[in-house]
């Protein structure tokens, strides 16, 4: 759990995925799109991929991916992350956390 910790803290934003994930996928689209540069780290890439996966789970992550961090602080997965999107949050979040200039 320290691992998934110190990492999520690395950047503004960091998004733990699996590269055959389509909500992972979009999820990340949607962070470009907005012109925010995540840190992503994907968790079927990485030999302690599966440990760091049971960590998010612990941590309140379900499904365990996509799990989106701002700010060193867990966020949400898609639905969370699609919501706080459509009723306007997530702008002042990103910017809150320097990951978004404008």
């Amino acid at each position: 759990m320290d691992r998934v910790v110190k990492v999520a803290s690395q950047k503004a934003v960091v998004i733990f995925s699996k590269s055959s994930c389509c909500m992972c996928h979009a999820i990340k689209r949607l962070f470009y799109e907005q012109g925010v540069s995540p840190m992503i780290y994907e968790l079927d890439e990485d030999m302690n991929g599966r440990e760091m996966e049971r960590s998010l789970l612990r941590l309140g992550c379900s499904p365990a991916v996509p799990a989106v961090f701002i700010g060193g602080r867990f966020v949400g997965s898609a639905n969370t992350v699609m919501t706080l999107h459509i009723n306007g949050s997530l702008k002042k979040m990103l910017k809150d956390a320097g990951a978004l200039w404008l």
